[in-house]
């Protein structure tokens, strides 16, 4: 059973929400949205409702990019041995295919490599291994892509071989910078770029642009690559705002006109029908890219994305299915087993946190399984497994808490760790475990009070059945792309009278309700253990998405119910 969730909705400025309506002459219930979400004149709205390529910042307003382009068409004059390395996550692998296909076309491809470090040898970002790679195969300028910016003596190591190091990342930078040639990171503090939200593959994307403009080549050659920087935007969870949101836009437009033969391949295995948006980018096309360095070799993602022939790409996306498959499976028993481990354990069920150990569990899903309990019990989460000699933990929060502050409270029982707010990961010796967790409770505990611990619905607007049309979601769908601070809109509707609802396929409930004369259909995807109440109540307050939904070709408008309570 889900906890029940606090309902709020979100407030905008009434006088400047007005004086939008007055610009636009749309409905004042996406008035309020607009000036929510910062959109709070004319302009901004143009701007958000028709995105426009140029939009994007020029390259070389990013620190050290003159200097990066510099050296890669010193590089390839002097028919140096470039290596390209990234991280084996969608954002790490996108960056690495796009940088590689790019160079294959200005460069002799036999002078080009790639390099992705294995998950459970390597770990994440540069590795010693890689670095060994990279001097043993006569390497003198290395590109890291999603990774780097904290690899201080890794890099050091590099240059001490020869080795030129540019750095693409987009992670927050330490307080001691590594030596490279040249760092492209919007989030240095010296950095003058105007964006600072670019994912890895974003970044690696800059740079691709500044060399194309360096070397006058026509856009045609690159911007096809934006389909693979909006798949990294959307399965790295980057706010969908300014170029993220002007690139996942083409992105998707490349996606939906002229799919890459990857992309293509993932498509059709994935079953998709109609037109691909950002959810199918992040829910359906991501996780297939992820499974492989979860369950096997990242390195087939990036051939995926560089192959041209469509069978050649299929037989490789089919690869990447069977690791997901097998990801599924791993994550829905793991799953199974810790809320039976926490369940069946009064004292563990009781705490403020929740950390669950088993050597057994597939190190690659254990972020997915921490992400599944903390849906469900809305806690602080760590789940922990066997990683030779040591334990590897995979960590997510809930509002409220900084999980990365509450590992440095622990920091002394622990041999590494590393994340940000709501998600982090970190590794101990085995005798620290139960130290560890009674460190990380206290820490929990004595931040959190129990308002915390009830989840919180953001709600756009709160409307009447009468106010849902198709024009109003027409220009709802203008919206998107949806992402991180700018969600898909999400509504509330009070004192509807349930005129038909009733439990299908076991989990989900087919709702029809009426207000004023106004009748609609909705889906309330596993809300079935609510149906008590629904069957209880004749009235009824619903939070759900308006979508269209068409059946026997037929479209209508229906509600995605995400939350209901009694009405009072």
């Amino acid at each position: 059973m889900q906890k029940e969730k606090n309902w709020k909705i979100i407030e905008a400025s009434p006088t400047t929400s007005a004086q939008l309506h007055e610009q636009l002459k749309i409905n004042p219930v996406i008035c309020n949205m607009l000036v929510s979400r910062g959109i709070d004149d004319y302009n901004k709205a143009k701007d958000f409702f028709r995105p426009n390529i140029s939009m994007l910042h020029p390259p070389l307003l990013m620190k050290d990019m003159e200097r990066a382009v510099t050296r890669i068409l010193l590089a390839i004059e002097k028919n140096e041995k470039i290596l390209i390395y990234g991280d084996y996550d969608v954002d790490g692998t996108t960056s690495v295919a796009i940088m590689y296909d790019f160079l294959s076309k200005i460069y002799t491809q036999e002078n080009i490599s790639f390099y992705i470090p294995n998950r459970y040898k390597e770990g994440y970002g540069l590795s010693h291994t890689g670095i060994e790679y990279a001097i043993e195969n006569d390497i003198s300028l290395l590109i890291t892509l999603d990774c780097g910016i904290k690899s201080v003596d890794l890099i050091g190591i590099a240059k001490e071989h020869g080795i030129d190091t540019i750095i693409c990342d987009h992670h927050l930078p330490g307080d001691v910078i590594p030596d490279a040639y040249a760092i492209l990171n919007a989030k240095q503090k010296d950095c003058p770029y105007p964006y600072k939200e670019l994912c890895g593959c974003g970044v690696g994307y800059k740079l691709i642009s500044a060399l194309a403009d360096e070397l006058n080549l026509d856009t045609d050659l690159y911007e096809p690559y934006l389909e693979l920087v909006a798949t990294a935007i959307a399965a790295d969870i980057v706010p969908i705002t300014g170029e993220n949101r002007v690139m996942t836009f083409f992105g998707l437009k490349q996606v939906n006109s002229a799919p890459s033969t990857g992309i293509k391949a993932l498509i059709q295995l994935s079953k998709i029908t109609g037109q691909i948006n950002i959810t199918s980018l992040g829910f359906l096309i991501g996780p297939r890219i992820n499974a492989a360095g979860r369950m096997d070799d990242a390195k087939k993602a990036v051939s995926l994305f560089i192959e041209k022939d469509f069978e050649n790409a299929l037989h490789i996306a089919s690869l990447l299915q069977t690791d997901n498959n097998s990801r599924k499976e791993a994550d829905t028993m793991i799953t199974v087993e810790a809320i039976s481990m926490l369940e069946n354990n009064m004292i563990e069920a009781s705490k403020k946190s929740i950390v669950l150990y088993s050597p057994e569990w597939h190190k690659g899903v254990i972020g997915i399984v921490a992400s599944r309990l903390l849906e469900r019990f809305y806690k602080p989460t760590i789940i922990f497994t066997k990683s030779g000699d040591m334990i590897a933990g995979s960590a997510r929060s809930i509002a409220g808490f900084n999980i990365h502050d509450g590992l440095e409270k622990c920091d002394d029982l622990l041999i590494g760790y590393g994340g940000h707010y709501f998600a982090a990961g970190m590794t101990l010796l085995p005798e620290n475990l139960e130290e560890f967790k009674n460190r990380f409770e206290l820490a929990v505990s004595s931040t959190l009070t129990e308002a915390d611990f009830i989840p919180i619905i953001q709600i756009d607007a709160d409307v009447k059945l009468s106010d849902l049309t198709s024009s109003f979601l027409k220009i709802l769908d203008q919206m998107e792309p949806f992402g991180p601070e700018n969600p898909k809109p999400l509504f509330m509707v009070k004192g509807v009278t349930n005129v038909g609802c009733k439990i299908v396929k076991e989990n989900h409930v087919r709702f029809v309700v009426e207000q004023n004369g106004k009748r609609f259909s909705g889906i309330g995807f596993n809300l079935a253990e609510k149906f008590k109440l629904i069957a209880q109540n004749s009235t009824l307050d619903l939070v759900f998405h308006l979508e269209e939904n068409t059946y026997l070709d037929q479209t209508s408008l229906q509600l995605k119910v995400i939350d209901l309570k009694a009405s009072k």
